[in-house]
């Protein structure tokens, strides 16, 4: 699993460093200094050819000559160094290697690859090259060269940049945050952002992920290390390269709509990352996530002495979407008791200039009680008549008092104290209270804890494989696609894009092909017998935006007037475009609906995630008025309009004035349909449906244009290749017989199947459980069942079964891929009370079935040797049973697919 090792070099029990210089300014000796200064408890060897002690540091000549095996290795040696060192380190044993030095180049027969080659051979991980190196306070390794160490705390970073990382440092420094690990992972050889996610979502010590991320290389493995994450602590995402143009060669508008950065928003969107804007408020979000966990609910109750900033917070607070708590008659009764008579009676608790410390005790003391509001901030504006640190002190003495007595359920309390001296934010620091500069700031903070409540509550609904309203004709459609590219065209002529919509019960408008003027008058006939009015285009694979040639002509009510505006629409194309292929026209019937709304939707291929969703406001300004949101597929309705909620036009989709709603779920469904289409047939690279009029009727397609061609599969797995978020496999749900005619239904594991497991380890003795976990377990908490049951099935599986008769989960079996997809880890686990039914083996024989349909090469696991039935059957099912060379009470079972 991409977690494999990572323990041996964020948490070494040995390490040594090669490279190191007695030269002063180099990057060796300030990675030496560093871990001298951090104060390293374990072994540490110095490896060095040329000098036997550098800064009073005795140095041996090479890795064999140490006295220990290092599991992790620094390295800052010269670049061309590096392969033969790892090498060495694999030899001798090392679990991996941190790789600081630059220059290792990219791609097949560089440095790098040697370096990555040499460490595949031992099983070896890397982190780097070209990095900062990494800072792991909660054992004293500071293996960077960065000015500072960060104290222990709670929050993890992971940075694409050592110089962020290096300003990280410095400004937890000046606030009293401190980190469970600071990560510099360079150039990614081996360890990336994803196999980190993984690593520190299951660090107890880890309160919330910052991530600094210029690019993502494997989006799938991206998409779910984070979907994981973010179900159980926040992750934090600033990225740069916001203003990268990304579709300038878009054929269609939905291409062109889907620029990359927006891509990237979409995906950490539904990854249930929270996206910032720059370093600030990744700091000021540093600040809230690293003292305080999310409130129940967004009703902010504000205490203050200065009316203004108040309402300015308030202010802030809406536009966020956050509320203002209310306050009720009771409360206001109680503060009313303890306040002047000229307080505010309102939210924002304005409680005066004169405000004292006693006066801000007394009504902060009325509102931590109140159950009307889930977090307070106090806010304070310095004046002469009462000392800022004095009424500083009186808060961080009652909160501090509110917390040990309420404990878990203590609401979060964030601060203001506008040009606080130092020792003011010191003390309010230094008592876990988030404080910050301005009103904005901390709402920012508040609203940052309330997005990751409503994060999690989203990753918890699973998209279905395929919606239940409808049955598209599959087969029909990838025929029609089959043809254009056996044809060698990108396009799709509009009878196609017709025939293909068909297939998936999106409706489009009565559609012609006339191969010349006379047949487009003759197909109009029959439009016109229908009563409707007739619009003749250019149809032309060349001309794919037909008005920029002149190549559309509306309204037209007689044959004789469709057969002059097909003449002079063929006759301008050819003027315009000469080198133009031109079919003939399309003859269309003209869609008058004068209470539509005119909508854009379609697909987009993004280099990095894939398929994409484009939903917005259609016509032929769609792009100056750019109105659009992007989402990733699969969709279900609830994420379809999450999708539409997100863009302007949605507000006109509901009722106003004599314009009744559109009909309800009639938009959302078509994008459900796209997004199966898009599944279904991955070789459709861009589609685009402008417009698509939405009425109270429904909706029609009155233009559409779909370009093909051979789909490469961008991620690697089963399920649809260009998907960078994988649907629910409901296609292993099974019904299986077990041993003595006993029935099970055995499906992938869901999220809301925490409350099960928790059954499920009731009904396991603790000495099933030891066998299991390789150590006594008392109690599971909600973030370990979580990381069990809530996945996205794109590296990990999970299947439970289920006795068919009581409906009770009996058991679980599941598999986590490696990171880079050939070998799979294994674990089962059954009610001890039903053991040696079959029920074990008939698991086992599904997950290997599930791990050949992957692709994968091995299955592995560790098994403790006296756990003899899991050993036999191991054995019976074809797996090499081998002592694990490290762990003497410990077998290795392999099996090779």
């Amino acid at each position: 699993m991409s977690t494999y090792r990572l323990k041996n070099l964020l948490s070494p029990r040995s390490v040594a460093l090669i490279g190191a210089s007695p030269r002063r300014g180099s990057v060796g000796r300030a990675v030496l200094e560093n871990i001298r200064k951090a104060g390293f408890e374990h072994e540490f060897g110095l490896v060095n050819l040329h000098h036997a002690e550098i800064g009073g540091v005795a140095a041996v000549g090479s890795l064999d000559k140490l006295q220990f095996v290092p599991e992790l290795v620094v390295m800052t040696a010269p670049a061309a160094a590096i392969p033969d060192l790892i090498d060495q380190a694999g030899r001798r044993g090392s679990a991996g290697a941190l790789i600081i030095s630059a220059g290792l180049g990219h791609g097949a027969g560089s440095l790098a690859d040697a370096a990555e080659r040499a460490a595949q051979k031992y099983g070896m991980r890397l982190i780097g090259p070209n990095c900062l190196g990494i800072m792991m306070p909660g054992v004293s390794l500071n293996a960077s060269f960065a000015a500072h160490m960060p104290r222990a705390g709670t929050l993890a970073l992971i940075s694409q940049s050592g110089a962020i990382s290096a300003g990280m440092v410095d400004w937890a420094a000046q606030r009293d945050v401190g980190f469970s690990g600071i990560v510099s992972i360079g150039d990614q050889l081996d360890v990336d952002i994803a196999d980190l996610i993984d690593y520190f979502a299951l660090d107890s010590a880890t309160r919330a992920i910052l991530l600094y991320v210029e690019a993502i290389k494997d989006a799938r493995k991206f998409m779910s290390a984070a979907r994981a994450a973010a179900r159980v602590k926040p992750v934090v995402v600033v990225k740069s390269g916001r203003m990268a143009q990304g579709a300038k060669a878009a054929a269609t508008h939905t291409g062109a709509l889907a620029g990359a950065d927006a891509v990237y928003d979409a995906a950490f969107r539904r990854a249930g990352i929270l996206r910032v804007s720059d370093l600030r408020e990744l700091f000021d979000c540093a600040e809230t996530l690293g003292r305080v966990g999310p409130p129940p609910g967004k009703r902010l109750a504000i205490l203050t002495n200065g009316g203004g900033i108040g309402v300015l917070a308030i202010d802030r607070l809406v536009e966020l979407g956050g509320v203002p708590a209310a306050i009720t008659p009771a409360i206001r009764e109680k503060l009313d008791a303890v306040l002047p008579r000229t307080w505010s009676g309102s939210n924002p608790v304005d409680i005066v200039g004169d405000a004292d410390a006693a006066r801000y005790a007394a009504a902060l003391d009325v509102l931590l009680s109140d159950p009307g509001n889930d977090a307070i901030l106090v806010m304070n504006v310095q004046t002469a008549i009462a000392p800022a640190d004095e009424i500083a002190a009186t808060v961080v003495d009652l909160v501090g008092k509110y917390r040990r007595h309420h404990h878990r359920s203590a609401k979060p309390v964030l601060a203001v104290w506008v040009g606080a001296e130092q020792k003011v934010i010191e003390a309010l620091s230094a008592a876990g209270i988030p404080n910050y500069p301005t009103e904005d700031d901390a709402v920012r903070g508040f609203m940052h804890l309330v997005r990751h409540r409503e994060v999690v509550e989203e990753l918890t609904r699973v998209p279905p494989a395929m919606p239940d309203a409808f049955v598209p004709d599959v087969a029909a459609a990838k025929q029609i696609v089959a043809r254009v590219l056996a044809d060698g065209r990108k396009w799709l002529d509009p009878i196609e894009v017709k025939e293909l919509l068909g297939a998936y019960d999106i409706p489009m408008v009565a559609t012609f092909a006339a191969a010349n003027a006379a047949q487009a008058a003759a197909f109009a006939a029959q439009i016109f017998a229908q009563g409707a009015t007739v619009v003749v285009k250019i149809n032309s694979r060349d001309i794919v935006h037909k008005s920029d040639v002149g190549g559309v002509v509306l309204n037209l009510t007689s044959p004789e007037a469709v057969r002059t505006a097909a003449t002079d629409i063929l006759a301008r194309a050819k003027a315009a475009r000469p080198e133009a292929r031109i079919s003939g026209v399309i003859v269309q019937a003209m869609v008058v609906k004068a209470k539509a709304r005119e909508l854009i939707l379609g697909l987009a291929d993004d280099p990095t995630f894939g398929t994409v969703i484009v939903f917005g406001r259609g016509g032929t300004a769609v792009e100056i008025i750019n109105d659009k949101a992007l989402a990733l597929p699969p969709l279900d309705l609830h994420l379809a309009n999450d999708l539409i909620e997100r863009t302007r036009v949605s507000r006109l989709l509901r009722a106003y004035r004599d314009v009744p709603a559109v009909k309800p779920d009639a938009v959302p469904m078509v994008l459900v349909k796209v997004a199966q289409l898009a599944a279904d047939i991955p070789d459709v690279r861009e589609l685009d449906i402008n417009p698509l009029l939405a009425d109270e009727n429904g909706v029609m397609a009155v233009d559409a244009r779909v370009a093909v061609g051979q789909a490469e599969p961008k991620f690697r797995g089963s399920g649809p290749a260009n998907f960078a978020v994988r649907a629910y496999p409901s296609q292993w749900e099974r019904h299986l017989q077990v041993r003595d005619h006993w029935r099970v239904f055995v499906r992938p594991i869901r999220p809301e199947d925490e409350p099960l497991i928790h059954d499920l380890l009731r009904h396991v003795t603790p000495h099933d459980l030891r066998l299991r976990f390789f150590a006594p377990m008392k109690e599971f908490s909600h973030e370990f069942i979580a990381r069990l049951t809530q996945l996205d099935y794109a590296r990990a599986m999970a299947f439970v079964a289920f006795d068919e008769a009581t409906r009770e989960l009996v058991g679980v079996v599941r598999i986590h891929s490696d990171s880079i997809y050939e070998s799979g880890e294994y674990a089962i686990l059954l009610r001890s009370d039903l053991k040696g039914r079959g029920l074990g083996w008939t698991l086992m024989q599904l997950i290997i079935e599930y791990a050949r349909s992957e692709g994968l090469k091995v299955i592995s696991g560790d098994v403790l040797q006296e756990n003899i039935v899991m050993l036999d059957m191991c054995r019976n099912l074809g797996f090499q049973v081998k002592a694990d060379p490290a762990e003497s009470d410990i077998c290795n079972v392999r099996l090779k697919l």
